[in-house]
Parts: structure tokens; sequence; C-alpha cells
């Protein structure tokens, strides 16, 4: 997409976060804030930084005057104040206590946005549990394709070839893929369908990990996909089909695509959801094929979600030293030698994962090992193995912490509840079980339908106060979303509650209507929709 000045841009200068152990602010807890803010913004990172987007059109700040008068707030926030941050913007100081968090923010896009290194890894686990259920855990030999190259779905083709499959992925925009390509994130670049296939179908014969990015629009290729009778074995989505106003219509390039939207915006949300409609005509086609088709960011064909117990941990060395990731790595596979999959994925990302930023890592911990983890990581900080503190949290993908308001109601026989009560409610408790900062974020800005999703970071700096911290926060974080799946009535969920003792006071509401996980995935949560 052209990138064109606004009132955004207006003052724009690169940003880059502070590295070494010299901060700007009274602690580590506000200097964490500060740092991953700025990190979000690296152009290493952000998708678009002189806009202050983080990514889709998730806003670190509202403009850069407000970015500028958050860096000047949280320089000199005290240790018993919480700054309030609303849609991007600093609007009030508290005097609180020191173990609460710093920063509340709500509708601000994420300040522990990592870049394609915490996307890549949810989607290398989304792959892999994709695998697992369908392909007995082998990839070799088999085809996946997606839709969409930015800033999640340019992670896809990375993610594939770490599980050993072959991948196409298709964007309208050569310069997503050119992007991909050059991160090393994407293997080669073509513009021509028939190239394309003519490198799969060698890589799938010879079952070969390899990356294509094709030049080209889903509205065309994934219906010229299924008349050839070319038939992915796992078919998923990145594109804008949940959002007609940024879906590039078929037979426009980006340019006149820009130019249209802003000449005539009817005619082209008219022109996109004809574009939409012949696309997933070709998805439908080809999941009638046997291609295994789902989307694991929406409500729309089927979802791969988490272990009750399990969530994504991302941790960010202050640092900005490489030694102290690879510290922790160190950690990670000394502490949890059986986790065949952690360790699979550590020694990968070593190898294959480039730094974005700061230096960050992201794994898949279940409930009792994340809190386990961070206490161990707090033990290396007052232990002078680190050369600084680390931050660590999760972003709001997990599905436990993404709901739609628009999605008011659910029926649960003896009344309702609202679904969009979740996110806030894990927010409330992140808040008060003293996390660094909490955030209360619009999803839907990101193009995951019209949704609210919550992110936390606790910073583990060696003291015994963040220990007590880490060790409330962490598990809590997991425990809400093992309650909300119990409350929902999986009874895996409920049957882990009472293994873990986090009380559940009353039986599933869905009581009458229980839902259980897949007989082939027993440690994935199936979602009702799938193959829907």
């Amino acid at each position: 997409m052209d990138r064109i000045t606004t009132s955004e841009t207006v003052g724009y200068q690169p940003v880059r976060a502070p590295r070494g152990t010299t901060i700007s602010c009274k602690s580590w807890q506000q200097e964490a804030a500060l740092r991953m803010l700025m990190n979000s913004l690296d152009p290493e990172v952000a998708d678009n930084p002189a806009e202050l987007i983080v990514f889709g059109r998730s806003k670190a700040a509202r403009n850069w005057e407000c970015f500028h008068a958050i860096v000047a707030s949280l320089r000199s926030l005290g240790n018993d104040e919480t700054l309030l941050v609303q849609s991007g913007k600093s609007v009030a100081v508290f005097r609180t206590n020191t173990y609460v968090p710093r920063v509340l923010a709500a509708n601000a896009g994420s300040w522990f946005y990592i870049g394609a290194q915490g996307i890549l890894q949810e989607t290398f686990e989304v792959f892999a549990a994709a695998g697992r259920k369908h392909f007995q855990g082998d990839f070799a030999g088999k085809l996946i394709v997606s839709g969409g190259m930015g800033a999640k779905g340019g992670v896809q083709p990375l993610a594939a070839t770490l599980n050993g499959a072959a991948f196409l992925g298709i964007d309208a925009d050569p310069e997503q893929i050119k992007r991909r390509v050059k991160s090393g994130y994407c293997d080669v670049m073509v513009n021509d369908l028939d190239e394309a296939l003519r490198i799969l179908k060698n890589a799938v014969r010879k079952r070969e990990a390899t990356s294509v990015g094709l030049v080209g629009n889903c509205a065309d290729v994934i219906p010229a996909l299924a008349r050839r009778g070319i038939v992915p074995d796992l078919l998923t989505d990145q594109t804008s089909a949940k959002d007609p106003g940024r879906y590039i219509p078929r037979e426009l390039n980006v340019k006149q695509a820009s130019e249209l939207r802003e000449k005539d915006p009817e005619a082209y949300r008219s022109r996109a959801l004809e574009s939409i409609a012949r696309h997933a005509d070709g998805v439908r086609e080809l999941r009638r094929l046997g291609s295994v088709v789902f989307n694991y960011e929406s409500n729309d064909i089927g979802t791969f979600t988490d272990r009750p117990d399990g969530k994504h941990l991302r941790v960010v060395a202050l640092s900005g030293e490489p030694a102290d990731i690879h510290r922790i790595d160190k950690l990670l596979l000394e502490m949890f030698p059986g986790d065949e999959s952690l360790s699979r994925w550590i020694r990968l990302a070593q190898k294959r994962v480039r730094f974005q930023g700061l230096p960050a890592r992201a794994c898949l911990l279940g409930y009792g090992e994340r809190a386990k983890f961070g206490l161990a990581l707090n033990e290396l900080a007052a232990r002078g193995e680190l050369k600084a503190p680390i931050a660590m949290g999760r972003g709001h993908l997990d599905g436990s912490f993404v709901a739609s308001p628009y999605e008011e109601t659910k029926d649960v026989g003896d009344g309702s509840v609202a679904i969009a009560d979740w996110p806030l409610l894990n927010a409330l408790l992140n808040a008060a079980s003293g996390a660094t900062w909490a955030s209360i974020e619009n999803c839907g800005v990101e193009g995951i339908g019209y949704s609210l999703g919550t992110s936390y970071v606790v910073v583990a700096d060696g003291t015994p106060e963040m220990a007590e911290r880490i060790e409330r926060v962490l598990p809590n974080d997991s425990g809400i979303g093992v309650a909300r799946y119990a409350d929902a009535g999986y009874p895996e969920a409920a049957e882990f509650a009472r293994g873990a003792g986090i009380t559940i006071p009353m039986p599933a509401s869905t009581a009458g209507s229980s839902l259980s996980l897949s007989d082939e995935e027993p440690d994935k949560l199936a979602d009702k929709q799938e193959g829907s």
C-alpha cells in the first residue's frame, strides 16, 4: 500500500528502544513500558511506524504529539502512580500503590508487539496442531495454501516450512511478498501461477519444505486451483476478507485499488464484495474436493485454539542483548526437557528466526509451567545472569481473551451471559494480580472481526516483590482461560480446573449440551464450527 503523508506522520522520526542498563524512568517497571512502546514502533517491528501503526490498523498512540506526551508521562511517573491511556492518549495520572500496574490502557494498539517473532511462534503451533490432528504430525509432502502476506499472514511461509510443509502464499501487493523474502520468511517470489505450481509440485514430490509467494488475487487464484484440481492439504486465509473496505478487488493493482477507494468508496465496496464471494466460493469448492480448511483468528470457518491450560508467553530482553535470550533459551530447555514441541521450537527458532527490534522469544507453556518459568527467570535476574530485566507477557491473539461485543449474549438455558465480559474480566484480574501494565485492545482495527482483546506485561527485575507478582499474574492469566472454557461446558477444562485447584463455584452454564475435545487431538480445544 502506498504510504501517504497524514496528520499522524507529522513529526515522525524513526523510533528505536534504548538499550543497556541506564534508564530514564524512575524504575524498571516504567522503563519497560517506555522501551516496549518504542520497540513496537521500531521500523524492524511495526507494520507502518510513520503512522504509528503497529499492525493492521492498530496504533500505539493517536499521533506523534500523543506519543511524546506518553513518553514524558512514563519518565515522570512515580513508583506509586498509574498512567491511564485512552485510545492512544495519556489522559490522567493517579496515585495508586506500588503493587498495581504502572499503566492501564484501553483501545490503544499493543505496546508488547514484537513483530513477526511472536506471531510466528503462534502460527507454528497452530500448524503443528493441524498436522497432529489431520496428518499424523507429518507435513512432509503436504501443501499449505493461504491468502494474505501482511503482518500476520507474512509469517505463515516460515511457520509452514518449519513444520516441514510446502507453502503457497498469495497476495495482491507485491511489496508485502518482497518484505517477507527480504526478511527470510519466504523463500521466493513469483508472478505466475504456473511457475509457482512447478516449484511446489517438485517440492511436494521430493518432500521438501519450500515456500513461494505468488503475486495475485485470491479471488482469481483460489478458484483457479479448484478448476485445475490442485487440492491443498491445508487451506487457510489471512486476507482482509472480513473487511470489504480493505480487500483489494480482482483486476485492480494496489495503486488502482487505492484510487478507487478514495474516489468512490461504494463502488470499491461493491467490487470487493464480489471478489470476496468468488474467493469464498473457491474455498468451499476446495474443501469439497478434500482440503482441510480453517481460519484460526475468526469465527467464519473453524478454529484451532490452545490447550485449556496453555498460553503463549513472550519474553523480551530489555537490555537489547541477544545473549539474554540465549540464556533464556537454555533455561527453557533445562526446565522442560520432556516437552518435545517446545524443544523443537526453541532449536528451530535459534537457527531460523531473526531478532527484530529488542531480542525476543515466544513459547507455549501450560498453567503451572508459566509461573515456574517466570520465577526462575526472576532468579536469573537476581543473580545477575542477565544484562537487564526481562519483560514477559502475551499478546491478545489467544482465543480465551478475544471476544466480540457484537456477539452480545449466548443462550445458557437459565439466562444469558455477555461474551465480551471475559476479556474485560481478564484485564481486571491481571491488574489486580500485579501486572506491570494491563490493556484492553480493540482487535477490530486489526481485522479480527469486531472484537475486544486483552494483553499484559510483567517485568522480571530480580526483586522479591516482582517474584510475588509473577507468581500471581502468570497462573491467573492462564487460569481465567481455563475458567472460561469450563464455564462454556468443556469437561476437560472443568477437570483440569479441579486438578489445578482453580475454584469454579458453579457447574458449567451449558449443562445439558456439554462440549468435548477432538478424539484425534485430546490436548486441543476443537472449535464447534470446524468444517462448517
